[in-house]
């Protein structure tokens, strides 16, 4: 008996251990994975900034996946990031749930591309915008289909797309019957949580799901309502990106949620600090660019003439480079030019005028009437469209 009562806290060690283990809660035998800077691996995931909302970009090899698109007025931004990035068509459309700020500028992309797949939340929502998206899937025929919890959206068969929410009796609210998935390529998986809370975090860990993640989608931008701290011990993600807009009538992300990140060992990235945030893996490991995807570093400002009024760019690279969305901006970002839907060969130039013209290939017009550039000294600076400066040449 002295035996036993002398090893007995060790045996009920193990046998907690054991009893985690056993869960899909505990992470005592995970390892989180390396993140290395410059990986260009076959799935990269772009969690684009358009404020107070949530546009989330899947790219496998030659797939395509778009999760929302944010208010209605992000739907053009977010046109703009899909054609920097050239893209041709959408494989899938995942709209999370029928807010506005998910949905609010799907209409606008959908317009703009083929799409194979609409997958929809299912909910009764009456309001315009969503109806109205609907209206507009149903007169580009574009195939639709409800989520439901063990389904899977396939692009690539190297690449597992799940559905983890709604369950098939869904919750009744809207933002805890947003649709989940997990996407798991190689040893690394991404976690895309949707505006989903505590009762559908409840429902994912009764469910008895394999929730745990190396990238997770922070749900419902950082609520104190959302990631709970059960639910990040499930999780146990090692990069963690929070969708938000800087200085929301809401105050997300709430401090609480993001004391639970930290303590959970998760990196923490926000679109309202960081803009927006590329994770790609090659499937072993992780990279993380924030402010946007890297831009071709081999477009470059070639040539300012100030008393000419020209800016010269030229493409250095081995490959066309879009610079739909793109600026050239003066010293002080004073007079601001927006590239329109361009494309640059490789080893082509790009004169930006400033006066008024018509567009060529090699010839773009600004369409000011008076001079933009001073002629005692000025410095031009190019950005890509996520507002990253590019080059800059002083002349």
């Amino acid at each position: 008996m002295s035996f036993i009562l002398r090893y007995l806290p060790c045996i009920a060690l193990c046998a907690c251990i054991l009893a985690c283990l056993a869960t899909a809660g505990c992470s005592v035998l995970d390892e989180q994975p390396a993140i290395v800077p410059g990986l260009s691996g076959d799935l990269v995931v772009h969690f684009i900034d358009v404020g107070q909302g949530d546009s989330i970009l899947l790219e496998f090899r030659d797939k395509t996946l778009l999760i929302d698109a944010g208010e209605r007025e992000m739907g053009e931004h977010v046109v703009a990031y899909l054609e920097s990035q050239n893209v041709e068509r959408l494989d899938a459309v995942v709209a999370t749930h029928a807010h506005s700020d998910h949905v609010g500028g799907l209409a606008e992309v959908i317009s703009a591309y083929p799409v194979g797949l609409f997958v929809d939340a299912g909910q009764p929502h009456p309001t315009a915008t969503y109806e109205n998206l609907l209206a507009l899937i149903e007169e580009r025929k574009v195939p639709y289909t409800v989520a439901e919890r063990g389904q899977t959206i396939s692009l690539d068969p190297d690449l597992e797309i799940r559905v983890l929410n709604p369950a098939s009796e869904p919750l009744g609210d809207p933002n805890e019957d947003s649709i989940v998935l997990k996407a798991t390529y190689g040893e690394i998986s991404y976690l895309f949580m949707g505006d989903a809370g505590e009762p559908a975090e409840e429902s994912l860990i009764g469910a008895g799901l394999d929730l745990d993640t190396d990238v997770l989608k922070v749900g419902h931008h950082a609520s104190r309502y959302a990631s709970s701290a059960e639910f990040l011990a499930a999780a146990s993600p090692a990069v963690s990106v929070i969708t938000v807009g800087a200085g929301n009538d809401y105050g997300h992300p709430h401090e609480e949620t993001l004391e639970r990140l930290e303590a959970a060992g998760s990196r923490i990235y926000r679109t309202d600090r960081d803009g927006t945030v590329v994770v790609s893996t090659d499937g072993e490991t992780l990279a993380v660019t924030a402010g946007g995807a890297p831009s071709p570093a081999g477009v470059q400002i070639t040539g300012l003439d100030l008393r000419g009024e020209e800016v010269t760019i030229t493409n250095g690279e081995a490959a066309p480079v879009n610079l739909t969305g793109w600026t050239i901006a003066d010293e002080g970002m004073r007079n601001t030019y927006t590239f329109p839907v361009y494309t640059l060969d490789p080893g082509a130039d790009v004169i930006v005028h400033s006066g008024e013209g018509d567009d060529t290939v090699t010839d773009l017009y600004w369409g000011r009437k008076a001079g933009v550039w001073n002629n005692d000294g000025d410095t031009a600076t190019l950005a890509d469209a996520n507002g990253t400066t590019v080059s800059t040449l002083e002349r």
